[in-house]
């Protein structure tokens, strides 16, 4: 593998884990706004 697929693959994994990680907290704050 190159460095820079490394690196593509790296940045995908920090865009798709920081996506799940907002939308774990959007939910969390909804549900304590609800409550």
């Amino acid at each position: 593998m190159t460095v820079g697929a490394i690196v593509m693959m790296t940045f995908g994994c920090v865009v798709v884990f920081g996506g799940l990680f907002a939308a774990i907290c959007v939910a969390l704050k909804k549900d304590s706004d609800i409550d």
